[in-house]
């Protein structure tokens, strides 16, 4: 009996079998994908070392800087500037010993090695090799404090050494002063709760000083 037309069951429908030149192109689409995967997993990975090489670079050097400046030595200095280097500008002779080419004996000038070292900084500041919020919670007003201080000698030194004396101090200074000016009660993290602080002192320090009994 004659099938009725259009009811007859049909097989499945394929397409034309791939030739081994197209499976060819599938292999090597696959293999380019997976090597550019590989690549960027790879440079992630080699991003984020690098990351972590230099937070840990960063870190050495302010601990460097920390250590160095709580050093009995550079201590000595620094209460030299704050306490008598304004008095000892006042001797010619000592002003005389700045300006003159030649070296600075810092035994005499302990002011250059306070100099020296924030110059130091600057420079670490200046090449991004230390973290500049970090570095100015710890320093920034230590620094602009101590170039107000000390611009007299840097300008002294300057007359016949050029300003490219200690111009990374000058650098830094820059830097602390704007951070300073955007960081004016420091950085504190926004919304954390502070503690209050009671000055128990205030009433009686503001009173005027009585005269000692003779």
């Amino acid at each position: 009996m004659a099938g009725v037309p259009g009811t007859g069951r049909r097989g499945a429908e394929t397409g034309p079998p791939m030739s081994g030149a197209s499976t060819l192109e599938v292999v090597n689409v696959i293999a380019t994908v997976s090597t550019l995967l590989v690549l960027t997993a790879t440079s992630v990975a080699a991003m984020i070392q690098l990351r972590h090489m230099r937070v840990s670079n960063q870190l050495g050097a302010l601990m460097s800087l920390e250590h160095e400046f709580h050093t009995e030595e550079l201590q000595k200095s620094f209460r030299f500037v704050q306490f008598e280097f304004s008095q000892r500008m006042h001797d010619r002779g000592y002003r005389g010993e700045l300006e003159r080419i030649g070296f600075i004996d810092s035994r005499i000038h302990p002011e250059m090695d306070v100099l020296n070292w924030f110059n130091e900084m600057g420079t670490l500041l200046k090449n991004q090799l230390v973290d500049e919020t970090t570095f100015m919670e710890l320093f920034g007003r230590l620094a602009v404090q101590y170039w107000e201080i000390l611009t007299p000698a840097i300008a002294i030194v300057r007359r016949r050494r050029g300003e490219a004396q200690f111009h990374n101090f000058e650098y830094l200074a820059i830097r602390a002063r704007k951070w300073l000016s955007d960081h004016p009660h420091g950085d504190f993290p926004k919304g954390a709760p502070r503690i209050p602080i009671l000055d128990e002192w205030r009433e009686e320090d503001s009173k005027e000083p009585q005269p000692l009994e003779s």
